[in-house]
């Protein structure tokens, strides 16, 4: 009975979070079609909301723990569930991240990442991928902020092992940033895919930078021993113990 009561609450936070969008999203728009300044304020409200609302509808709190970056820096994140995104874009000023090519077709969020700068690459073609990845990253520069990549290419659940891409290195060793990395353990609570949604502590941590210079094999070796062993520190926090 417990499960379902959860379940039906779930269920309805679902759909207010995707009905806020366009909501949101069309009050912002006049203002953010004149200045991106405020297409950046409308998609931290509305990760302000999704993160209010799942406090008290779901019994999903949020925490963003360490530093949160502000100047010019790339941002490697571990990645299980789109409620990583909203812990991050909630915490940074200027975020843009390396995203999927389809979603530019969403309606309201496509228009929106656009706005911001994200950059739209098709993982399908790694070669063409990462050259478009170094092209749109350089061509969004004169707009500074936080470029957000996920080093892992897409939502990892918890437990599952899955290596880090060379894409988060490439762009570290050519625009010469500090990196830093980000753990989470969101995908406890929130799953990659499905309605239900578990109650507790989601957190996203930043970690301390990784100064620019190093050889990319040696970056992406730090890069990924850290953010793996304080995800896990945080999942098994949180409660989570992998099968097996």
């Amino acid at each position: 009975m417990r499960n379902a009561v959860q379940y039906l609450r779930s269920l309805v936070f679902v759909g207010q979070m995707y009905l806020a969008m366009p909501v949101i999203g069309l009050l912002y728009m006049a203002p953010a079609l004149v200045s991106r300044a405020w297409a950046f304020r409308a998609v931290n409200h509305y990760c302000r909301w999704v993160r209010w609302t799942a406090g008290w509808m779901v019994g999903l709190r949020s925490e963003v723990r360490g530093v949160p970056p502000t100047g010019e820096v790339l941002i490697a994140a571990k990645h299980q569930s789109f409620f990583d995104i909203i812990l991050l874009v909630s915490a940074v000023p200027r975020p843009r991240f390396i995203m999927k090519k389809s979603l530019r077709r969403a309606p309201i969020l496509g228009w929106y990442a656009m706005r911001i700068g994200c950059v739209p690459v098709d993982r399908g073609k790694r070669g063409q991928a990462i050259a478009a990845m170094v092209d749109g990253v350089a061509n969004g520069r004169k707009e500074p902020g936080q470029l957000i990549i996920y080093p892992q290419g897409t939502r990892v659940a918890p437990g599952v092992k899955r290596p880090f891409k060379v894409g988060a290195g490439i762009l570290y060793e050519q625009f010469a940033h500090d990196c830093i990395p980000a753990a989470t353990n969101v995908g406890v609570f929130w799953p990659r895919t499905g309605i239900y949604r578990k109650p507790g502590l989601a957190v996203v941590e930043f970690l301390p930078r990784i100064a620019a210079g190093k050889p990319v094999p040696a970056f992406m070796q730090e890069l990924e021993r850290v953010v793996e062993d304080a995800s896990n520190r945080l999942m098994q926090e949180a409660g989570f113990r992998p099968e097996g």
